[in-house]
C-alpha cells in the first residue's frame, strides 16, 4: 500500500490535487455569489434571513424569488452535480497509473468546461454555449471510468 510520501510523488495525482483545488475553489465561489446576490437584491427564502430587513408583513416582502439569484444556484447545483462524480472518479483514475500527459489532458478539460460552463450560464451566452461546456465535463468523467473499467477494474 502507498504510503503518502510515495502519493505525493505520483505527478498524476499531484496534477489531480491541483485541478482539483481549482474546481472546488470555483464551486465554493459560487456559494458566495448566490450569497452575494440574495444580500444585494434582498431574496431571501426563510423568514429568519430576512429578520434585520422588518418585522412581520415588512419582512414577507423579501420573501421571494429572483431570476438573477435563481440563475446563480442554478449553476451553483450544476457544480455540485458534476463536480462531486469528478471528484471519485477522477481520484480512483489519476490513483490507477494512467500516462500523465493523458491524464493532464482530462483535468484541464474538465476544469476548463467547467469554467466556462459558469460563464455561459451566468452572462448568460445564448445555448449550446452551456450544453457544450457540460457535454464536455460529463464526456470527460465518462472517459474516465472507461479507462478505469476497461484497465484497472474487475468485472
Amino acid at each position: 500500500m502507498a504510503n503518502l510520501s510515495q502519493l505525493m510523488e505520483n505527478e498524476v495525482f499531484m496534477a489531480f490535487a491541483s485541478y482539483t483545488t481549482i474546481v472546488l475553489s470555483k464551486m465554493m465561489f459560487m456559494s458566495t455569489a448566490t450569497a452575494f446576490y440574495r444580500l444585494t437584491r434582498k431574496v431571501f427564502v426563510n423568514p429568519e434571513d430576512c429578520a434585520g430587513f422588518g418585522k412581520g408583513e415588512n419582512a414577507k416582502r423579501y420573501l421571494r424569488t429572483d431570476d438573477r439569484v435563481e440563475r446563480v444556484r442554478r449553476a451553483h447545483l450544476n457544480d455540485l452535480e458534476n463536480i462531486v462524480p469528478f471528484l471519485g472518479i477522477g481520484l480512483l483514475y489519476s490513483l490507477s497509473g494512467p500516462d500523465l500527459s493523458t491524464a493532464i489532458l482530462h483535468f484541464r478539460l474538465f476544469v476548463g468546461a467547467r469554467i466556462y460552463h459558469t460563464i455561459a450560464y451566468l452572462t448568460p451566452l445564448p445555448q449550446p454555449n452551456r450544453a457544450l461546456a457540460f457535454f464536455i465535463g460529463y464526456g470527460v468523467t465518462l472517459s474516465m471510468a472507461y479507462r478505469l473499467l476497461k484497465s484497472k477494474l474487475y468485472l
